[in-house]
């Protein structure tokens, strides 16, 4: 095996990670308005939950993460448990299709550049910037031992602007060796800082902050709005 990185214990607290608004109250179903009873109602949940994979995922259904792995009965548990259990079917840097993670950055800023980074690439390629989307904050405290490439040159495929494959190995490697996590420098935000955490239960004291919209009007470079 190759080597690992090295591990830093990390305690650092207010992490950022912004998600679309729409999924920050869970609670809350877009079926609602379909139904004309509670009964009809019923069955829109049952349609739902055969396809909803944070559900599968707290039901032990899923292949990559177990059920015991998993955050239940804390503030924000389902968006904790959703992270991990939607992924991308390309998956992320860190992360293949298989499991999810939890990721986010030392500070707002650095997240706001990540988040708009994608989400301007979607718009590139339909050659359309005419959107406005409004994403939640949301801050996290971590105290454990990370594996840490900032600064480490032998990892620097792993942030690679373009391809995610040296990353995922990585990732895939460290998680069959029991990693916990890895801190890594911002590709899309220079200087910045972020995190992709493994565990979900290592995700602690989750909370809402401001509420971001962006707005892409003609140009790839959205304009910014707290609200």
């Amino acid at each position: 095996m190759a080597a690992l990185p090295a591990v830093t214990q990390l305690r650092q607290f207010d992490t950022c990670r912004l998600i679309p608004s729409r999924f920050a109250d869970l609670e809350d179903s877009v079926l609602a308005p379909l139904a004309d009873n509670d009964a009809t109602l019923r069955d829109l949940f049952d349609l739902d939950n055969a396809t909803n994979e944070r559900l599968r995922g707290e039901s032990g259904l899923l292949p990559g993460i177990g059920m015991d792995e998993l955050v239940f009965g804390l503030p924000n548990f389902r968006i904790v448990n959703a992270a991990f259990t939607y992924a991308r079917p390309e998956g992320s840097r860190f992360n293949d299709g298989a499991r999810g993670a939890w990721y986010c950055a030392f500070d707002a800023a650095t997240a706001l550049a990540e988040v708009t980074f994608h989400k301007t690439v979607e718009y590139q390629e339909i050659d359309r910037f005419d959107d406005s989307v409004t994403y939640q904050a949301l801050l996290a405290d971590f105290n454990a031992g990370f594996h840490d490439i900032r600064g480490a040159d032998g990892f620097a495929a792993c942030l690679d602007p373009q391809s995610y494959v040296a990353s995922q190995d990585l990732a895939n490697a460290l998680l069959d060796a029991g990693a916990m996590g890895i801190v890594y420098p911002s590709v899309r935000a220079p200087g910045g800082t972020n995190l992709a955490c493994f565990r979900p239960a290592l995700v602690g004291n989750v909370r809402k902050a401001q509420v971001v919209r962006l707005t892409w009007a003609g140009s790839a470079i959205p304009s910014v709005e707290i609200i």
